[in-house]
C-alpha cells in the first residue's frame, strides 16, 4: 500500500475529479439557455466535490478534515439531483446519465467511510 502524501493520492478525490469532468463533458449537451441555470449549478456543485476534499484534507485538525467530507458529500448529492433533473428534462438520457450517476455512488460510499474513519480517530 503506498503512502499517502497529498490529497491527489486520495482514490475518493481522484474518482471526484473524473465526476467533475464526466459532468463537464455531459452539459456541453444542454441547451444554450441552460448556460447560467442548470448548466452552472450542476458543474459548480461538480467541482466543489474534489475541492473540498482537497481543502480538508489540507485542514491540520481532523474535524475540520470531517467538516470538509461532509461539504463534500453534500455537493456530491446535489450533482446528483442536478443529473436526475437534467434526465427528466429530457438534456441526458438515462444511458448519457449512468456512468456519472455510478461514480456519485462510489464516491458516495468512499466519502462515508473515509469520514467515519476521520471521526473515529480524532
Amino acid at each position: 500500500m503506498s503512502k499517502i502524501r497529498s490529497h491527489r493520492d486520495l482514490i475518493v478525490w481522484q474518482k471526484a475529479m473524473q465526476l467533475a469532468v464526466q459532468i463537464y463533458r455531459l452539459t456541453e449537451r444542454f441547451p444554450p439557455s441552460e448556460m447560467y441555470c442548470l448548466t452552472s449549478q450542476i458543474t459548480r456543485a461538480a467541482v466543489s466535490v474534489p475541492a473540498n476534499i482537497a481543502e480538508g484534507y489540507a485542514r491540520s485538525a481532523s474535524r475540520d478534515y470531517a467538516r470538509f467530507l461532509a461539504i463534500a458529500k453534500g455537493s456530491l448529492m446535489e450533482t446528483e439531483t442536478f443529473l436526475l433533473l437534467s434526465v427528466e428534462l429530457g438534456y441526458l438520457s438515462d444511458d448519457q446519465a449512468s456512468q456519472a450517476l455510478g461514480l456519485v455512488s462510489e464516491i458516495d460510499k468512499m466519502l462515508t467511510v473515509l469520514r467515519s474513519k476521520i471521526v473515529a480517530s480524532s
